[in-house]
């Protein structure tokens, strides 16, 4: 099964576990949000939104909250001394799709046990 779902003025495909960077939404790393704006839900029978699809919406969990590359964009005006630099960084949030919700459902998956790290071995165990 997936999704278009559309947020921050962009379209997205997604499927359960995807994982994606979009526009900045609100939400803690570690919880989980809904996205209401579902266009198509495909699968066995696909089901077309005018302009959304009535009742569904996909869970999401945030996973954590970025910025993107930097952007410069520069203006030169030849022969007058004249230029202009100005720059900026998108804000991103990276989401994990955790499912894909129809008929005004709740989401029933809670977000993800965080992996507990590796202990490094210690230095003197090797000798």
């Amino acid at each position: 099964m997936f999704a278009v779902i559309k947020t921050g003025g962009k379209q997205y495909r997604v499927a359960p576990d995807d994982v994606l960077e979009i526009g900045k939404i609100d939400g803690e790393p570690g919880t989980i949000v809904q996205l209401n704006e579902v266009l198509v839900v495909g699968g066995d029978t696909p089901v077309l939104g005018i302009p959304a699809v009535a009742g569904a919406s996909v869970a999401v969990e945030v996973l954590d909250h970025k910025r993107g590359p930097k952007v410069i964009a520069f203006k030169k005006r030849r022969r007058k001394n004249s230029r202009r630099k100005r720059g900026y960084r998108d804000e991103l949030t990276l989401i994990r799709v955790s499912e894909i919700l129809t008929d005004n459902a709740k989401p029933t998956k809670g977000p993800r046990p965080k992996k507990a790290k590796a202990e490094a071995p210690a230095a003197d165990a090797a000798e």
